[in-house]
């Protein structure tokens, strides 16, 4: 189990970048693939060749019949299945975290790569996880399609075999089909599931990046639609002070007034 650990948590890394979709397709990953072919997948498909049984003692021909009868054993073909749909995610990943830690050891050109990213066009670390989301989504069609070739959706009790080194046609039978039978099928639904998770994200992840292209668009368009403003209105000139000629009044002293008083009276 210590290598599913380690898988695991390079794909919870993936969920600090992806939208709840993508979460999504991660719980789907985790449990009903990693989990499931770890705990279940190994105890129903551990005894397949020794308990494929063929009605002959002729050296090598069992062994060839089951060759021919399974191309690739199921168990195997599903681990390849997950290794690769899990190396786009980890190459996204790996560069998120190489552009991390080139923003934080540079200034200059953290800055510039920020400004970059808050650009009018999609980021270059949300083109790189539209990429993976793609391979991802790719690899999972390749290997619905591969599956429905190899094995097709039932697992017969019976195989019958004809060649060297085989001296006649030899009746082969499979150890609990009815069993591999049910986890072939959920195998593939579970597949169709990721497959329909992964559609949902890309066109998730699409339509969310174009319409902020067009509104940045139809400011920018608007803007320069948009007449210039008026200049500012000139400066009023300050108040104008006192004439030059005018005098104050000159100050008068208790005593000449009261004479003028007196005077007025008389």
């Amino acid at each position: 189990m210590g290598e599913w650990a380690f898988l695991g948590s390079l794909l919870d890394a993936v969920q600090l970048q992806s939208p709840l979709v993508g979460r999504l397709w991660l719980v789907v990953m985790l449990i009903f693939r990693i989990l499931v072919l770890a705990t279940v997948g190994g105890a129903v498909f551990e005894d397949e060749q020794e308990e494929f049984v063929c009605n002959t003692l002729q050296p090598g021909c069992r062994q060839t019949c089951y060759d021919r009868a399974f191309p690739v054993f199921y168990y195997r073909f599903w681990l390849f299945h997950i290794l690769l749909l899990s190396l786009p995610p980890m190459l996204f990943v790996i560069y998120a975290v190489h552009r991390a830690g080139k923003g934080a050891g540079a200034g200059a050109g953290a800055e510039a790569e920020a400004e970059a990213d808050a650009g009018p066009g999609p980021s270059p670390r949300r083109r790189c996880y539209l990429l993976s989301v793609a391979l991802r989504l790719l690899a999972e069609l390749a290997f619905l399609a591969a599956q429905a070739l190899l094995y097709g959706f039932r697992v017969a009790p019976h195989f019958a075999c004809a060649g060297a080194p085989c001296p006649h046609t030899v009746d082969c039978f499979v150890s609990r089909p009815t069993e591999k039978t049910v986890f072939v099928l959920f195998y593939f639904a579970v597949g169709l599931l990721s497959a329909l998770l992964s559609v949902a994200e890309l066109g998730h992840l699409l339509w969310k990046g174009r319409p902020r292209a067009g509104r940045r668009h139809r400011a920018h368009e608007g803007a320069q639609l948009l007449p210039p403003p008026p200049p500012p209105p000139p400066p009023r000139p300050a108040p104008c002070g006192p004439p030059a000629y005018a005098h104050p009044a000159p100050a008068r002293d208790k005593a000449s007034l009261a004479t003028a008083r007196q005077d007025l009276a008389i």
